[in-house]
């Protein structure tokens, strides 16, 4: 009402100065802002009303009996009617779109500033134009394999930021999927090529780096400011039982191929084992993000007093990400360039792995069991280190026997299944020494971590068994 009769008053003021001829110029123009101001107020008021009736039908009343104030159950509600008005007036208002593109490129500059190790993107110019000139097999898997470090660790602050923007289900998968993208496309670009040894030896050695290597460096430099460090044992039971499960699956193809005799002498059987048994790992990893993320998310979130920290990038501190630094759009489009820009330099890196073992002596195994898995988990290495020495050691498996299981149950059986609908015939009939070496390393993690306490000497005997391991690829004859 006291709307309506100001519009009234302030409409007719500024006829009867028109027509007085009296100043009427100024007077029309602050007559005419107050009632286009009054106009604007009840649109928006009408607008308000019907929102809050849309969140609830049953609105109560606007104000309390007893006193005269607005109830805070009603003020909550307003608060978020106006908000979602305001976003959708000034969405389509240039301006807006232009400082969204600067707050995404000042997002962008600081993920990139984040970390020394984001310098080295610097080489990627060199690893497209050594593998598009052909400067020869070891610059080309040199600078390749450099490019691929800050590339990978680039990639997860990315997939982070647009996990967050989607809740804890999709955000999971989405972490899930690109977690160990460039293994993924590392793995697929050798199959292209036929290089099944170093498709598997690559997938099998990134499994070990993460569970020995990572997992024992965080033991080992964590016990040197901790003497004893304690951690989820519910959380690490269920995902040692998996790890387990997950060797058992790759096994028993292996096992199959090398006691088993066909009556014809061929193993084509053992491809149609290998996909199907590929099929059944990949439901069970969904199971297990079902139980991670759904039903017992509790039992994977870390408690910890100090949880400012954060999880830490290599050479500092990563940005908070408690809430999405960039737009869903500008999220997306970064992430599909950093993935093309992957698939390239895996592209060039993988074209040149056999010259690269003729000329230095090395054998394939020893590139993909040892080498290659460093170039896409050595930000989550140093990460799970770092983490480990403030002894947030939840965190820390997380990143190391997490992976590992994620590798396990999900890049492996992915990659054959992409073998089966591509035509190539990559099986899960790994080398006999291979799966042995890694059904023995979870074994003996599962012994090291089954106290959920660790001190510096159980990293040490997990190092060591890496380290005979790649002592006996070094040393293998292709």
């Amino acid at each position: 009402a006291k709307i309506k009769a100001g519009v009234t008053r302030d409409v007719t003021s500024c006829f009867l100065n028109l027509l007085h001829k009296r100043s009427w110029h100024r007077e029309m123009s602050n007559n005419l802002a107050k009632a286009i101001n009054a106009v604007r107020a009840t649109v928006r008021l009408q607008i308000l009303t019907n929102r809050l009736r849309e969140v609830d039908p049953e609105i109560p009343l606007l104000h309390d009996d007893k006193s005269n104030t607005i109830s805070p159950d009603v003020s909550a509600r307003i608060a978020l009617a106006k908000a979602s008005l305001r976003d959708s007036e000034v969405a389509r208002s240039p301006r807006v779109k232009r400082r969204k593109l600067q707050k995404d490129f000042a997002a962008l500059y600081s993920m990139l500033t984040a970390s020394w190790i984001n310098l080295l993107l610097l080489v990627v110019p060199l690893g497209i134009a050594s593998g598009v000139l052909d400067w020869g097999p070891v610059p080309i898997f040199t600078l390749n394999f450099i490019c691929l470090i800050p590339l990978a660790l680039f990639l997860g602050d990315i997939t982070e930021d647009l996990a967050l923007r989607f809740g804890d289900i999709i955000g999971g998968l989405l972490n899930a999927t690109f977690g160990n993208i460039v293994e993924l496309i590392i793995s697929i670009a050798a199959l292209e090529k036929g290089l099944y040894t170093v498709v598997a030896t690559s997938l099998v050695g990134s499994i070990l780096s993460n569970l020995l290597l990572v997992l024992g460096c965080c033991f080992l430099f964590g016990g040197f400011y901790f003497k004893t460090q304690t951690f989820n044992a519910t959380n690490l039971r269920a995902c040692s039982s998996l790890l387990l499960l997950s060797c058992i699956g790759i096994a028993m193809p292996t096992c199959a191929a090398h006691l088993i005799k066909s009556p014809d002498g061929t193993d084509d059987w053992i491809l149609s084992v290998s996909r199907w048994t590929a099929v059944i790992m990949l439901l069970t990893y969904i199971c297990y993000l079902v139980f991670q993320l759904h039903s017992h998310a509790d039992y994977f979130t870390e408690e910890d007093e100090d949880e400012e920290d954060g999880p830490r990038t290599p050479g500092g501190s990563r940005l908070q990400m408690d809430e999405p630094l960039l737009s869903t759009p500008t999220a997306i489009m970064v992430l599909c360039l950093i993935s093309v820009t992957v698939a390239a330099h895996s592209e060039f890196l993988t074209g040149s792995i056999e010259a690269v073992s003729e000329q230095t002596g090395l054998g394939q195994a020893f590139l993909g069991m040892i080498v290659l898995p460093i170039a896409g988990n050595a930000c989550e290495h140093v990460t799970a280190i770092i983490v480990a020495m403030k002894d947030k050691m939840d965190l820390s498996l997380g990143i190391a026997v997490g992976s590992s299981l994620q590798i396990a149950l999900f890049a492996l059986p992915f990659t054959v299944i992409v073998g089966w609908a591509t035509g190539h015939p990559m099986s899960l009939n790994l080398d006999l020494f291979g799966v042995v070496a890694l059904v023995l390393s979870v074994v003996h993690a599962n012994v090291v971590m089954t106290d959920a306490q660790s001190h510096w000497l159980m990293g040490v005997s997990l190092l060591v068994v890496y380290i005979l391991i790649a002592i006996i690829y070094a040393f293998r004859q292709d």
